[in-house]
C-alpha cells in the first residue's frame, strides 16, 4: 500500500491537485474496495492495483481541476452564487468513476452515482458507507426516469455524446452542464449531436503514466 500512496501522491502533484491527508487515505481506500468487489461482482476488468491507480484514480482524478473551474465560473455569473448548484449526477457510473471520486475531492459537491445494475449502485452504497461521504449516494436505475434535477450531469465512457444527452436531458438543471470524459478528440461524436445542444469547451487532459488521450467535453442545451 505504501507504494500506492507513493504514486497517488506524485500523481496529485502531477495534476496540480492539493488533498488533505484524509482524503488520499479515502481514495486509496476506495482502490482498496474496488479491488475486493471485482473479485465477485467483475467492477472493472483492470485487476492491477497500480494499473487501476493509473487508469481509474488519476484519470478521473484530471477532471477535478476543470470541474471547480467551471463551477466557479458558474456561480460567478449568478448574483450573489447559487447555493444548489453544486449537484453532480455520475451516469452509467459502474464503480463509480468519476463519481467517487469527485465526492471524496470535493465535499461540497452532492454527487449521485446512478447505474442500470443494482450490484453496482450497492457498491457505491459499501463506499459511501465504509469512507463515510454523506454526499454520496448510489442509485440503481434508469437514468430516464430520474426526477431529481442536477447542475452537472457527467459520464466517463458511458455511452455517445448523443445517446448520453438525450438519455439524461430530463436530468439537466436550467443552466446545467453535461461533462463527458473521453479518449481522443470526439470529432464525430460532436458533429453528430443534435442543433439543441452545445458543445462549449473542450478540455484536454493529461493524466500522469497513462501514456494515451484524454479529453472533457463541456455542453449544454443551446441558448435561444
Amino acid at each position: 500500500m505504501r507504494h500506492l500512496d507513493a504514486a497517488l501522491r506524485h500523481g496529485l502533484q502531477a495534476l496540480g491537485l492539493t488533498l488533505h491527508d484524509q482524503r488520499v487515505t479515502a481514495l486509496l481506500g476506495y482502490l482498496e474496495l474496488i479491488q475486493k468487489w471485482t473479485q465477485v461482482y467483475n467492477l472493472t476488468a483492470v485487476r492491477d492495483p497500480v494499473e487501476m491507480l493509473t487508469h481509474h484514480l488519476l484519470d478521473s482524478l484530471a477532471v477535478i481541476e476543470p470541474l471547480r473551474r467551471v463551477l466557479a465560473e458558474q456561480e460567478a455569473g449568478q448574483e450573489g452564487g447559487s447555493p444548489g448548484w453544486h449537484r453532480l449526477l455520475d451516469v452509467g457510473s459502474g464503480a463509480g468513476l468519476p463519481g467517487v471520486v469527485i465526492a471524496i475531492c470535493c465535499p461540497d459537491i452532492s454527487v449521485d452515482c446512478v447505474d442500470t445494475v443494482g450490484k453496482k449502485a450497492a457498491f457505491i452504497r459499501q463506499v459511501a458507507a465504509s469512507l463515510k461521504l454523506p454526499n454520496l449516494r448510489g442509485i440503481h436505475a434508469r437514468v430516464e426516469r430520474l426526477t431529481d434535477k442536477y447542475q452537472v450531469v457527467s459520464s466517463r465512457a458511458f455511452a455517445s455524446l448523443a445517446d448520453f444527452t438525450q438519455w439524461s436531458q430530463a436530468a439537466l438543471a436550467d443552466q446545467g452542464v453535461w461533462l463527458a470524459m473521453k479518449g481522443k478528440h470526439p470529432a464525430d461524436e460532436i458533429a453528430a449531436l443534435p442543433a439543441s445542444v452545445e458543445v462549449f469547451h473542450v478540455e484536454p487532459l493529461t493524466v500522469p503514466g497513462l501514456g494515451a488521450e484524454r479529453c472533457t467535453v463541456w455542453m449544454r442545451t443551446r441558448r435561444a
